[in-house]
Formats: C-alpha cells, structure tokens, sequence
C-alpha cells in the first residue's frame, strides 16, 4: 500500500508539474504576443507641410486652403495685396496661392524619374502638359502620372464657384522609379473617386472607410497602376490607403509580408490607439509593417493616410523635379530638359485653366478622352 501510495503520489506531482510547465509556457506566448503587439510602433514625429517619407516613396505634402469664392479668371475674389506672388507659400486669410500669380497652384514644370500621385480630397486640379494632355479631376478623384524620362505640367486650382468659397485638400505623393524605368515614356491614369474601391464597416454605429487607391487590403484591390510603376508589381506590395474613422470606431490593418516599409500619417482627429499606443494629431508613425495594426480612433473622427511598400534600394540623387540614381544622371536631365523642354509646351498660358464649365475629364496625349461613369 505504502508502495502503490508514493507512485500515485509521484504521478499527480509530474503531472500537476507538467501542467504548471504548460501553463508558463502559455502565459510566456501570452507575453511575447503581448509585447509585440506593443512593438508595433517604430518611431513617431510631428509632421508639417512636407510630410517625411521612406523608401520607395520620395515625398508627401499635405495642401489645405480655405480659398475664397472665385473671380472672372477663377482666382480668389479678393485682394492678393500684400503676397509675394510667385513664391506664396505662408497662409494668410487662409489659403496660399503658392507658384499661382492670378489662380492658385503651380504652373508648368518639369519632372523626370519618378511618379507623382495626387489625392484630391476637396476641390478641383487643372492639369495641362507638354504632351497636349489635359484634365479636371478632383473631389475623391487621383491622377497618377510617370514622368519617366520627362516631362512638363501644370497643376492649377481653379476656384470654379463664384457663390461661394472654394475649399481645397489634396495629397501629393512622390514615389519613386526603378533605375530600369526612369526613362520609361511619360504616361499619366486617372482613378475617377466613384472606382476606387473601399473598404467599409458599420458596427454599433460607428462607421470606417478604407480608400484603397494602391494595393491590396481586406478583399479590396486598387485599380491598375501605370505600366512602368513599382507599384505594378504586386510583389512589391506598393500600399496608398487613405482611412477615416467614426470616433470609437476600431480598424485592423493586416500584416505586410517581410522586408516592407510601412508610414501611417494622422492628419485629422484628436487621438488615435495603434496597438494600445497612444497617438495624437498631426503625426507622422512608422510601424512595423510586418505586425498586424488595431487602430481605435480614441477620440474625435479621425483620418489617417498609408504608405508602404517594398524599398528599391537604389541609390537616390534628388535635384528640384529631377530624381535620379547618379550626378552625372541629374546634369543629363538638365541638359535634356533645356534642349528640349520635354516637348515643350502647347499650350497659351504656363498657369493653363479650363473653362468654367467644363466637367471633370481626362484628354490623353493620343487624343483620347475619357470622363468619369
């Protein structure tokens, strides 16, 4: 009995032990699991006009103004004393008129190697090249332009309302070219706001909205990018999601696969929680791309953009609108660009505008015009 007593004795005691050692072991995953979920957030800083960007994206700027009600010419109906038309680029009365001496925006002006995509979230952008293509685009729509190997544009801001102001918010973003592409044929897509697709949810009644302008996200998959992007290869994971969040609503951003780069931008709201940390308004937030994000807009309607993608890791020789992988390659666009000017420029005014009337649309350099379904 004494014999048959110590062995189940022994036996309850390994197997209480390897209950116990189960136990640890799972409150151990517990913690790992909780501290990088905890990790997820790299490294946040405040961000102003030109917003920080990493590889393979160049570069972000956030335009906001208040413009006015327009004239005759589609300017803003009051004085412009007092500006440095040209170069106005500090807010007064609201709103900059930026390169624009009678309509705001920037006149023609040459790029090569790179691609720009514009966001247009409020108002109206007129785009003319040196290619004689043309459009209108705005309110939810994206242009998306490769320079390549170079060309000229305008990018005016009409303000088409004469009964009341003209509020404008866009997004531009710069993301970079491969040294394989960088002299690809200029060639610009419109993405008209009712195609891009989005990702929605409505719980408890607290509403989000993803815009899925690149990439892929949920079931969602953005339309065809240009030919020649990094971004047309899927493999690359080239991600532009624009987020807005009902205050108290909750999102969750999937992982990106090894080695991506991934930038959250907190441009409106009071408080965001990414992964239980806190963050306020007007930052800038690299993530680990590889986590999964819970995003809880803590407090106020919150929006976020997203950027991220697989990095090039080419070398990057930025000179004003030239961005190229070498010195002797910037000194080569130059001299191509003063020869040539890109294909000069067809059309009568360097701020060129279109009428008033005229919808949004979209003329290509073969002729071919397109406007929104």
């Amino acid at each position: 009995m004494t014999i048959k007593r110590r062995n189940f004795i022994r036996r309850l005691t390994a197997t209480i032990g390897g209950l116990a050692a189960g136990q640890l072991v799972q409150a151990g995953n517990k913690l790992k699991e909780s501290m990088t979920f905890l990790n997820s957030v790299i490294e946040v800083k405040e961000m102003g006009f030109q917003w920080e960007t990493i590889d393979p994206f160049l570069f972000c700027v956030h335009h906001e103004d208040q413009f006015p009600k327009g004239n005759g010419v589609m300017g803003p109906s009051v004085s412009l004393a007092g500006r440095s038309l040209g170069d106005d680029f500090i807010i007064k009365d609201g709103f900059r008129m930026y390169h624009g001496r009678q309509v705001p925006g920037f006149p023609g002006h040459p790029h090569r190697g790179f691609e720009t995509v514009t966001v247009v979230r409020k108002g109206m952008v007129d785009h003319a090249d040196s290619l004689g293509a043309a459009g209108r685009y705005g309110d939810g729509d994206v242009q998306w332009m490769t320079a390549g190997k170079g060309v000229q544009h305008s990018e005016m801001f009409p303000l088409l309302s004469q009964e009341k102001d003209n509020p404008l918010e866009l997004f531009q973003i710069w993301l970079n070219l491969p040294a394989k592409n960088k002299m690809a044929n200029p060639h610009f897509t419109m993405f008209w706001g009712e195609q891009i697709p989005k990702v929605t949810t409505n719980l408890n009644g607290k509403k989000t909205t993803i815009e899925v302008i690149a990439g892929k996200l949920s079931k969602a998959t953005g339309l065809k990018p240009p030919p020649n992007s990094w971004a047309a290869d899927a493999n690359n994971e080239v991600g532009i999601f624009n987020a807005l969040l009902d205050e108290g609503a909750t999102v969750k951003i999937p992982a990106a696969g090894k080695g991506i780069n991934r930038m959250l931008y907190f441009y409106e709201g009071t408080e965001l929680l990414i992964n239980g940390t806190k963050i306020s308004s007007y930052k800038s937030v690299k993530v680990q791309a590889a986590h999964e994000l819970e995003i809880l807009a803590q407090k106020g309607n919150c929006k976020f953009l997203i950027l991220q993608g697989k990095p090039i890791n080419e070398p990057v020789i930025q000179y004003g609108p030239f961005v190229m992988n070498t010195k002797a390659e910037i000194q080569q666009a130059f001299n191509d660009y003063h020869q040539t000017q890109f294909g000069g420029w067809p059309w009568p005014r360097l701020d060129q505008v279109h009428p008033r009337a005229k919808g949004r649309f979209a003329r290509y350099a073969d002729g071919k015009e397109e406007k929104p379904a």
